[in-house]
């Protein structure tokens, strides 16, 4: 269903938050974090399955992928034939939108730079995919990236000094100089991937949906090391650096997993029911706190990120994918 309205009334989400974008329902659930509560509720004009939400560096700015495709079975080999595509801009604090970009091909996400003054969004193609950078102080298009097939996530190190594009359709992962806007390298990985997420620990963690494993890259030599075998479909990896566990969501069970590196290989420290088809993973600011999106379910989890132990479950509208914090 496309909703024909969009926010018109200015918001004042002055409070730390959390925003989730409902993909069925085409909106943005607000959560007030210091009450774990569904605060507000954000309409999204002629928007068909947005999917995955980021927030500019200085937390004034959203981006949210609209895809026009239902992603939730999985991200491969997707059809692009009578679908509208896009980047929305909102404002991170009243909620209206600032900026529509019109695009030739389905966005999975739209990730901005270290220094916030560029947003680069993947553009699917099953021969060779494209990254477009746009300048975020008039929107126009700085570069055009080749990657390889099929691109889902564009992704930062967390120092910002690497992007990563995680290319679903060739098993592959582009490492990009985003000064140069140069390819380094191509990196093997599993079948599938859909997103290589940035982690404190100078890793970035690949999640391969069909082979069903996390590829993990070390920033700094730009190579793969290692291969944590999962036996189930990743919906999304998050690194919380607190404990240094390596929280997976499962999304053919429903559930979160926890690793931890222990000398020799990866432990499972536990396993947490959540809802059917969980899929992203948000830590809050001090990482107490662990907010997981359930798209089957139409929930999402909070859970200590300590204990492991349930705090709340928030109906917060259809198919919640994309989340991102707002401290």
């Amino acid at each position: 269903m496309v909703h024909d309205e969009e926010q018109v009334t200015p918001l004042n989400i002055t409070y730390p938050a959390a925003f989730v974008v409902n993909g069925l329902d085409n909106t943005i659930a607000v959560i007030k974090l210091n009450e774990n509560q569904l605060a507000e509720t954000i309409k999204l004009q002629d928007a068909v399955a947005p999917h995955h939400i980021s927030i500019s560096p200085d937390k004034t700015t959203l981006a949210v992928a609209i895809t026009s495709t239902d992603l939730s079975g999985g991200h491969g080999g997707m059809d692009e034939s009578d679908k509208s595509f896009k980047v929305v801009i909102l404002d991170a604090v009243t909620g209206l939108v600032e900026q529509t970009l019109l695009l030739p091909s389905m966005p999975h996400n739209a990730a901005f730079n270290a220094a916030g003054n560029e947003l680069w969004i993947g553009q699917q193609n099953k021969n060779s995919g494209t990254v477009l950078v746009f300048d975020t102080s008039d929107w126009s298009i700085k570069s055009v990236i080749t990657v390889g097939k099929d691109p889902s996530e564009v992704t930062f190190a967390t120092d910002g000094t690497l992007a990563f594009v995680a290319n679903t359709g060739d098993a592959s992962v582009s490492v990009i100089d985003p000064s140069s806007k140069t390819v380094l390298k191509t990196l093997q990985v599993g079948k599938d991937p859909v997103g290589a997420w940035p982690a404190t620990d100078g890793n970035m963690y690949v999640d391969n949906e069909s082979a069903q494993t996390v590829s993990i890259i070390n920033v700094a030599s730009t190579t793969v090391t290692e291969t944590l075998e999962l036996g189930f479909k990743p919906g999304y990896v998050a690194y919380q650096e607190n404990s240094r566990e390596l929280w997976v969501s499962n999304a053919t069970d429903g559930k979160v997993v926890a690793y931890q590196r222990g000398t020799a290989s990866w432990i499972k420290k536990a396993e947490v029911a959540t809802g059917a088809d969980a899929h992203a993973i948000a830590f809050s600011s001090d990482k107490s706190l662990a907010y997981i999106t359930n798209q089957g379910a139409n929930t999402v989890t909070v859970l200590d990120a300590t204990t492991y132990a349930k705090v709340k479950e928030l109906a917060i509208g259809r198919m919640p994918n994309g989340i991102v914090i707002k401290p």
